[in-house]
């Protein structure tokens, strides 16, 4: 089979897909997409794509079914711009190989993240990893937005004084802030670009990575559209049961009696209230 096309791809190659207030994604480049993975699959018996809707349904099979080695046939590049600590939570998936601007190699760019008005809230009083879901009010949020332009203004002219006295880049960037933009290459399978988007599209994931996992989303369904179909299917909208709460969904289901009790009913619980489908 020669180099797999996708039109739709080549369409966005290099176009800047704006995240944040300065931040980007671009794909780079790709390697392969639904046929490839389809042809990976039916390699066994020496065939490759079949119709269209053949391809879809091998496609859902293998997805539901955790059939992840053709997935990995696939692979893209991204040029991606983002705050460090959004890059601090991004290299936790070490299923991916990546470069990144060297501050020891190059002076940084006065590029810092400030949150818009609407995304700055005070700390979630059950979440302690999270914010409250409430928005602040525009006052206090005009305020925090100028306490952190005034910090980052004062680091970044701090760093330029040390680096015009000839200081080691590699030292005088030891006080910028995590607000800084970095930049960095990004290569990854679909197979693992799967499992970064299940973690980071999730609601508990931040705010500020969410927004990257989105775009990351919207451009993989240029290069694999079948399997990213069947991903928000069977992933991002389906539910795993225990087998505990998987015997009582039956019983409910056969108008049987029968109780959960302590944790497992309230995981149970919390996943019938989502409403997803199973």
């Amino acid at each position: 089979m020669a180099r797999c096309i996708v039109p739709e791809a080549e369409a966005i190659l290099d176009k800047e897909y704006k995240v944040l207030d300065k931040g980007f994604v671009r794909l780079v480049d790709y390697l392969g997409g639904d046929a490839r993975i389809v042809q990976a699959a039916r390699v066994s018996y020496g065939e490759g794509t079949k119709t269209v809707r053949e391809d879809a349904g091998l496609i859902d099979y293998l997805l539901r079914n955790d059939h992840t080695s053709p997935f990995e046939q696939v692979v893209f590049t991204f040029h991606i711009k983002m705050p460090i600590f959004v890059a601090r939570q991004w290299l936790r998936h070490r299923t991916a190989r990546l470069n990144e601007i060297s501050g020891r190699y190059s002076v940084m760019k006065d590029d810092f993240y400030i949150p818009a008005s609407e995304d700055i809230a005070l700390q979630n009083k059950d979440n302690k990893q999270g914010r409250a879901s409430e928005e602040s009010d525009a006052d206090f949020a005009k305020q925090v937005q100028e306490s952190l332009d005034e910090g980052q203004k004062n680091s970044y002219a701090e760093y330029s004084k040390l680096i015009d006295t000839g200081l080691a880049r590699e030292i005088a960037r030891i006080n910028l802030p995590l607000s800084l933009y970095t930049e960095m290459y990004w290569q990854i399978d679909l197979h693992n670009l799967f499992h970064f988007l299940r973690l980071r599209l999730d609601a508990h994931a931040q705010k500020e990575i969410r927004d990257y996992a989105k775009v990351l989303f919207e451009i993989a369904k240029k290069v694999s559209p079948f399997a990213c179909a069947s991903f928000e299917n069977y992933k991002l909208g389906g539910v795993n049961f225990s087998k505990a709460e998987f015997e009582e969904l039956k019983r409910m289901l056969e108008n049987k009696d029968g109780q959960l009790e302590g944790k497992e009913k309230e995981r149970f619980d919390k996943k019938m209230q989502l409403g997803r489908q199973i």
